[in-house]
């Protein structure tokens, strides 16, 4: 796909990781530009972002990684980029297949990467987005094997029509499935699994508004 593309970085408490994947990012992605959101971080992460994005948002408290997208992906569509690819900022996401997922939207309108379940993904987040995967084929009608994959390329007509909720890992769910019933094409790519620092994602808190976002849709209460 030949477009404008914006990188979203959403990132948190992410000093230590983030240089390199904009580092990784100019090396793959040498003509998108790079927007990077910083959700109240308390150590050095605006400052990296300041240094090595083209442009950062900053929210002086933590919102939650959904409120730092939705920053990001408003930021994209204002600059007037075309695609936007959203990754994390803990070096999880390997961005050489970057440029996969943007020529893949060709033939979509969102691109997932899909990580592979049998490699290093600790065995609870095995069953837990296979089961998001079964949930979102049944409540959205297409197949997403990944759907918790932060790892995404989307056109930006998508991001300008889905009015997703939610301020945390909700967000991404709800955008997926907003989406996928309004019709937009939603593929997948196989990426490698990488497991670095920790993920901020909590099993229990997090997984519950996931759970919750899954129920809305299952029974109709979705607000547009």
């Amino acid at each position: 796909m030949t477009a404008r593309v914006a990188c979203v970085i959403p990132a948190y408490n992410a000093a230590l990781t983030l240089a390199a994947v904009v580092a990784g990012l100019r090396r793959s992605m040498p003509n998108a530009s790079i927007i990077g959101v910083d959700d109240g971080s308390t150590d050095g992460t605006r400052a990296v972002l300041d240094a090595l994005c083209d442009r950062a948002v900053s929210f002086p408290d933590n919102r939650g990684k959904g409120a730092a997208l939705r920053a990001g992906f408003e930021t994209a569509l204002a600059t007037g980029s075309e695609a936007v690819l959203a990754l994390d900022a803990d070096g999880q996401h390997d961005v050489a297949y970057a440029p996969l997922l943007v020529q893949a939207l060709d033939e979509a309108d969102i691109v997932i990467g899909a990580r592979d379940r049998a490699g290093a993904m600790p065995v609870r987040r095995r069953i837990t987005n296979a089961l998001s995967g079964a949930a979102a084929r049944r409540l959205g009608g297409c197949h997403i094997p990944d759907p918790q994959s932060g790892f995404r390329a989307i056109r930006a007509v998508v991001i300008g029509s889905v009015s997703a909720r939610g301020d945390r890992y909700e967000y991404e769910t709800d955008f997926l499935l907003r989406a996928a019933r309004a019709g937009y094409r939603i593929v997948s790519v196989r990426v490698p699994t990488i497991y670095g620092p920790p993920s901020h994602f909590r099993d229990v808190r997090d997984g519950l508004r996931v759970v919750a976002t899954f129920c809305r849709h299952a029974c109709g209460a979705v607000p547009a």
